[in-house]
């Protein structure tokens, strides 16, 4: 019976599945989303906020994206997608494509292969906390919750800063203005990009809420008075149900959970809150910088809003560890490991800046995206030389198990993303716990079934073991940015881990062009041969 289900479910999403095109138009506006300061946003077709993206599995999506935004590049990346076999669609500039050119449309055309929650945003030189982001969901036709609940909603949390981003990487680089090294903090917090935001609730329903924190830097808690939360998937992986009233997002993390409305009419309204966690900021505490963003639960829009929001004890404690989540299709522990990298990463004076290290080295961006290097290598592409000395290249094969340890040498957290893959969570130390004690042999007992992210916090001056198999087609560009909150490419570090080139050729067409125009940039061309890359992010 089961079979024929889930046969049934396969013949459906390929019946069901559609092409759709959007055509945007990237631009700016004046927007107030704090209402604490006017300040320009970038929009999509004048719209503001961002429209949120939905597609169903197995759909084709075909973005036409016009730069108007007259004075910077862009780029767009669709976070926690894979991309298999289309990673020329993946978008972070000097990477996999050429910045877009003021005036320049870029047309990204993939499939959606995945369930689950996403998000969407500009990739290329920190630009997206000025706007250029919003929520993407894939709707899947054999969701194993599908029949417990009945209606969705999107809740996006972010942090907002009153400066435009180009302004904030200057002054965070200089080690005059700067001599710390301290991350710029935000000035509010923001739900929906709003100041606040509510939601009709009917007694008696269950509610799937997909939660995505879109924040340049702050990770959040998340609370709903008098309700609790059933977690089901994270990143676009399902779970096995977990309960819990509180919640730890950083930034690039998705979760969706199951809420249950109150049986009968509660006669009030509740509070929900999205705080920022202040052992993020280096002024933590932060006078005059407010936390938290409060939303509404409306039971009866006739009855007042509650005066207070509910409270947690602790931003270090209480909430649901993400660790010990177990994917609802049980995938067991990949093994045997058959590579193993140690990235011991370090805040510091790089080039007289305030940058992040890998391993001793901070990344330069390349005056060719890393993508064209590889396709243009032939048999040199898992030579690491050619990828320059400030790409920190490692080198990987087809299927290999691949487990990588990162030692956090600097005081705060940060959240790890990778592109092309989502990986194993196989240890994570409490804070202040470095390096890590024995590279290659975890301390503690690896889980049967560990969680499977594209996120996941590595603990201030801690370490974090995770695994992936390398076995997405034709995968060959992961990298390793290690960016501060500006997200800034001066800053990051690459990692480029070639494994595997694809047989089969395609003709690069205008998307894998330069944009004519840009400045500062190469215009290589040439074949694409369907090579697949990765990128692993490591944030503020």
């Amino acid at each position: 019976m089961f079979r024929r289900s889930y046969l049934l479910a396969i013949l459906q999403s390929v019946l069901c599945a559609s092409a759709t095109t959007y055509n945007w138009n990237v631009g700016w506006i004046t927007e107030n989303p704090d209402g604490l300061h006017p300040r320009p946003v970038i929009t999509i077709n004048g719209q503001w906020p961002p429209p949120t993206l939905s597609a169903n599995v197995g759909d084709t999506v075909t973005i036409n994206l016009k730069n108007n935004l007259g004075n910077e590049t862009t780029g767009l990346h669709f976070h926690g997608l894979f991309q298999n076999g289309t990673n020329s669609m993946d978008g972070p500039t000097q990477v996999t494509q050429c910045p877009i050119g003021p005036g320049e449309t870029f047309t990204q055309t993939f499939q959606v292969n995945q369930p689950g929650t996403y998000w969407y945003h500009s990739h290329n030189r920190g630009q997206y906390p000025d706007g250029f982001r919003g929520a993407l969901i894939i709707h899947d036709p054999s969701n194993p919750y599908a029949g417990q609940y009945d209606q969705e909603e999107v809740l996006v949390l972010s942090d907002w800063y009153h400066k435009q981003i180009p302004d904030l990487i200057p002054g965070f680089l200089s080690t005059t203005a700067n001599p710390s090294g301290a991350e710029p903090v935000p000035d509010s917090a923001i739900l929906n990009d709003n100041a606040t935001t509510s939601f009709s609730i009917t007694p008696g329903k269950t509610y799937m809420f997909r939660i995505i924190n879109v924040s340049n830097f702050a990770s959040f808690l998340l609370k709903f008075d008098q309700h609790q939360m059933a977690i089901i998937e994270v990143d676009g992986v399902y779970t096995v149900k977990q309960s819990t009233d509180l919640i730890y997002i950083t930034a690039g993390q998705r979760y969706s959970v199951l809420i249950t409305a109150k049986a009968t009419a509660p006669g009030q309204n509740y509070a929900f809150v999205g705080a920022m966690d202040p052992n993020m900021f280096d002024c933590n505490p932060c006078p005059g910088v407010p936390l938290n963003a409060t939303g509404y639960l409306i039971y009866d829009a006739t009855k007042p809003l509650p005066k207070k929001e509910p409270t947690f004890p602790s931003y270090t404690s209480g909430f649901y560890d993400d660790f010990s989540l177990v994917p609802y299709d049980k995938q067991a522990l990949f093994e045997p490991v058959t590579k193993r990298i140690t990235l011991n990463v370090e805040s510091g004076v790089y080039f007289n800046q305030n940058r992040f290290a890998i391993n001793d080295v901070t990344y330069v961006e390349p005056k060719v995206p890393t993508l064209f290097t590889v396709l243009d290598a032939g048999n040199q592409a898992t030579n690491p030389v050619i990828y320059g000395e400030y790409a920190n290249p490692y080198i990987v094969s087809h299927n290999d198990v691949v487990e990588i340890v990162v030692n956090n040498g600097d005081s705060g957290g940060h959240p790890i993303h990778m592109h092309g893959h989502n990986f194993q969570m196989v240890e994570r130390s409490p804070p202040y716990e470095n390096p890590h004690k024995a590279p290659g042999t975890p301390t503690t007992t690896p889980p049967a079934t560990p969680i499977r992210r594209d996120v996941m916090k590595v603990q201030a001056s801690g370490y974090l073991v995770y695994r992936f198999r390398a076995d997405n087609p034709d995968k060959s560009l992961p990298s390793l940015p290690f960016k501060p909150p500006t997200n800034t490419p001066s800053t990051r570090l690459g990692l480029p881990l070639p494994y595997r080139l694809a047989p089969n050729r395609r003709l690069l067409r205008h998307h894998h062009r330069s944009p004519s125009g840009a400045p500062g940039t190469k215009r290589p061309g040439g074949p694409d041969p369907g090579v697949q890359g990765s990128e692993i992010a490591v944030s503020g």
